[in-house]
């Protein structure tokens, strides 16, 4: 890598959001494999859109496109850390692209193995509230599969509630929805 490339690449600042169990951060080259496994899950990707690649390299892919959104919006995805253990559970965080997408989305997906931990919730708690303090975001969507349960209630948990119906390349979405005004009246 170069001198110049390497100052760039310092230059994009990933904020760390840190709650009682869990470590919101930027992606780190060695997360791959964990994002391969994630990737590779049948389980855990049957609601997720999109394609993923659940090689090394694909996930190397993904993290790379991750960290440009922060580039581009000043929001993305992080890598979700366990304290206790160190290593990388999942992801959490936003999209917000400018072409054929309904708003600033949080979204969340996490190893099987953590499962029931209340890790989407504690993550996605966090995230939100970044948004909304951070961001200044007047309201944050969540784009869920119609069939994903497990991901609809840790919308209604972190309070979203559903919007709008949403097709997403030929898959029917709910589009669960928060406002500013419904998030202040949480404190």
């Amino acid at each position: 890598m170069t001198d110049g490339l390497k100052r760039a690449c310092a230059a994009l600042v990933i904020p760390v959001v840190e709650t009682e169990r869990l470590i919101l951060r930027g992606f780190r080259s060695d997360d791959a494999p964990a994002i391969a496994a994630l990737h590779g899950d049948t389980n855990v990707m049957r609601y997720i859109g999109g394609h993923t690649d659940d090689t090394l390299f694909g996930a190397y892919e993904a993290i790379l496109k991750w960290t440009g959104h922060w580039s581009f919006h000043g929001c993305g995805k992080w890598a979700v850390e366990e304290k206790a253990s160190g290593r990388c559970v999942g992801r959490v965080g936003y999209l917000d692209p400018p072409h054929e997408w309904p708003g600033l989305e949080l979204g969340w997906t996490f190893s099987a193995d953590v499962w029931g931990k209340g890790y989407a919730t504690e993550a996605a708690i966090a995230a939100r509230d970044w948004g909304f303090n951070v961001l200044g975001a007047e309201r944050i969507i969540s784009m869920i599969d119609l069939r994903n349960t497990a991901s609809a209630a840790v919308a209604k948990r972190i309070g979203e509630t559903p919007w709008k119906p949403f097709v997403f390349r030929g898959v029917d979405d709910m589009l669960w929805s928060m406002t500013r005004d419904e998030w202040k009246a949480l404190a």
